[in-house]
């Protein structure tokens, strides 16, 4: 576990230059889409708004007006849903591509990862998809009966015998989806590494995690946890900054001679805070976790099938690798053997 660990942050160290490119790049798509989606909404629904939240005292908006609101930003929702799916698929293929570099002994570039990343990105995003499908689909389905049925039998009296029974199928899916996400956690790695497809990857990563779940599962939610506090220190100097912008706008809250350029300046600093805060902590949040898994899947084949040898071989000079008898030059004439002396006759 020291050792796996050790690893991903080694190779942080010493490849940070292609893992912040990386995940910046997709961050910063992904925002530019969904803000994009967001704008178009607003100036669609732009007199909505008005009909909404600009009422006078004691009158309630009406009910199309509030479903044309939210109609407007469904496509931002979705759009925001498509690119967190697509960001978590290319955050999944880039740690095994580092690691592959990694234990060569060679150092990865922004150009190469994103080629790498992007080439892989179907199947990674099919087993992506396809774990939390496996893994998620039973607790979903509970939620999809048990919630509506709750919400139309509450009266108030007491817990409804939906919400027993959404909380028993919580606590009987969610061993069962931790189960099926770790075996099926080395499907990106598998894609990325071996080139295989998504439902071939999902196949691999349940045989190689066979007789060692316990161990993929405590190093692989040690490494998440790990991820969690490294980002969490990270953010929160950003977000004491971003306070401090905001104490002001606190304080004069509710006094009308209140300066607002001093307002708009401090929830600017915040909103930027936060923003740089974000971008920080989700290096290192979304960059760490599928190197210690890409360790895992490393460590799995040196221990079942022997890759030790073919890494040995891979970083070995040509010269130890294929050594070649030295060779006359060409104008040298080798001298024939001597003769040997006759017999002496009598």
């Amino acid at each position: 576990m020291g050792e796996i660990l050790g690893g991903a942050f080694s190779a942080v160290r010493k490849n940070w230059k292609a893992l912040v490119g990386v995940i910046l790049a997709v961050q910063g798509i992904g925002m530019l889409l969904v803000a994009l989606a967001v704008g178009i909404a607003v100036v669609a629904a732009l007199d909505r708004f008005a009909a909404v939240f600009d009422l006078p005292p004691g009158e309630t908006p009406a009910g199309e007006d509030v479903t044309a609101l939210l109609l407007a930003f469904v496509p931002a929702g979705v759009l925001l849903v498509v690119t967190l799916t697509f960001g978590a698929a290319m955050f999944s293929a880039l740690g095994p591509a580092v690691v592959q570099e990694a234990v060569v002994g060679r150092t990865a570039t922004f150009g190469a990862m994103w080629r790498r990343c992007w080439s892989r990105l179907p199947a990674v995003l099919g087993a992506v998809v396809l774990t939390a499908l496996l893994a998620g689909g039973p607790m979903l389905l509970v939620y999809a009966v048990c919630v509506p049925l709750a919400i139309m039998s509450s009266d108030g009296s007491g817990p409804s015998a939906a919400l027993i029974v959404l909380l028993l199928g919580v606590l009987v899916c969610l061993p069962f989806s931790l189960w099926l996400m770790t075996r099926l956690g080395l499907a990106p790695a598998v894609a990325v590494c071996e080139g295989l497809g998504a439902v071939a990857s999902l196949r691999r990563s349940a045989q190689l995690v066979k007789d060692g779940w316990w161990r993929v599962f405590g190093i692989s939610m040690l490494g998440s946890v790990v991820a969690m506090a490294v980002g969490y220190a990270i953010q929160m100097p950003f977000s004491m900054i971003g306070m401090a912008a905001f104490l002001p706008i606190m304080l004069e809250a509710g006094d009308p001679a209140g300066d607002a350029t001093v307002a708009i300046a401090g929830l600017g600093v915040y909103v930027l805070c936060m923003l740089l805060g974000g971008l920080a902590s989700g290096i290192f949040q979304f960059g760490f976790p599928p190197l210690v898994l890409g360790l895992l899947y490393v460590d799995l084949r040196i221990r079942k099938e022997n890759l030790a040898e073919s890494l040995i071989a891979a970083t070995a000079p040509a010269d130890v690798r294929t050594p070649a008898a030295p060779q006359p030059p060409a104008d040298t004439q080798t001298p024939p053997p001597p003769a040997a002396p006759e017999p002496e006759q009598r």
